[in-house]
């Protein structure tokens, strides 16, 4: 009897406890939801400060002044910044805290080839793919990169043309990879907007792209993109290393 006793209330406790623990858990879900909501809006808000120079290399990124900046606490920015650091956009110094990373030919040489890299293994995989509506799209959005007013608008484009090409080659890897990339870029843009300020002699390598897959010439595709991709680097990185010898 006493067993029998003792098993029921155990049951009864196991019970209660679970009724405690559901909201108890639904709330720490919730708060994490928040949390997570929270770092990708702020990650976003940087992003964009970087793209229209609200924030610009080599500038100090203080957790304070960005958490009253976004309103939000000190917690969410450190993760934040914490990520940028990982990602390769923020460096954090010794009692200076976080700052965007200046722009470095070192930098954008290897960023350049990586990319052109990873191009060239997806072409040939994406085209097999593509639609005649993805080729539709993926050229609007190359002639609207082409054309674009600012650094926001050209970063949001190329994101979403990559998006179209990437995903054909279902290779997901790659795509991820490319990614982190193209945020890492992302310092670049306001250069490249000053180097290329005309969008009618503004270099048109993703246009080129789609113009030659449309005819089925992978091939020539990347050598027309390779050739202009790579005029545009090392324009970057000659104007990077010019401004490096100015510097006392």
């Amino acid at each position: 009897m006493a067993k029998q006793v003792h098993a029921a209330f155990a049951a009864c406790s196991a019970s209660k406890f679970e009724l405690m623990r559901g909201p108890f858990v639904r709330q720490r879900r919730s708060d994490e939801q928040e949390t997570e909501k929270a770092i990708f809006l702020v990650v976003k808000k940087i992003r964009d400060g970087i793209l229209d120079e609200t924030f610009k290399p080599g500038e100090r990124l203080p957790e304070e002044q960005l958490g009253k900046m976004f309103n939000v606490s000190r917690s969410p920015v450190r993760e934040v910044l914490l990520a940028l650091e990982k990602e390769g956009t923020v460096v954090m110094e010794p009692y200076k805290g976080a700052i965007l990373k200046p722009l470095s030919p070192e930098e954008a040489l290897e960023i350049g080839e990586l990319r052109l890299s990873l191009i060239t293994l997806a072409a040939k995989p994406a085209h097999r793919h593509l639609s005649p509506a993805d080729f539709d799209l993926a050229y609007g959005l190359a002639k609207k990169i082409t054309r674009s007013n600012n650094s926001k608008e050209h970063f949001e484009y190329n994101r979403q043309f990559w998006d179209i090409v990437l995903e054909k080659t279902q290779r997901p890897i790659l795509r991820d990879v490319f990614r982190g990339l193209e945020d890492r870029l992302a310092r670049y843009y306001p250069l490249f907007h000053k180097l290329f300020p005309d969008p009618a002699t503004r270099p048109r390598q993703q246009e080129v792209l789609i113009e030659f897959c449309r005819m089925d010439k992978v091939d020539e595709a990347l050598r027309a993109f390779k050739k202009i991709y790579l005029e545009v680097v090392y324009q970057i990185i000659n104007h990077l290393e010019r401004a490096g010898s100015l510097v006392p």
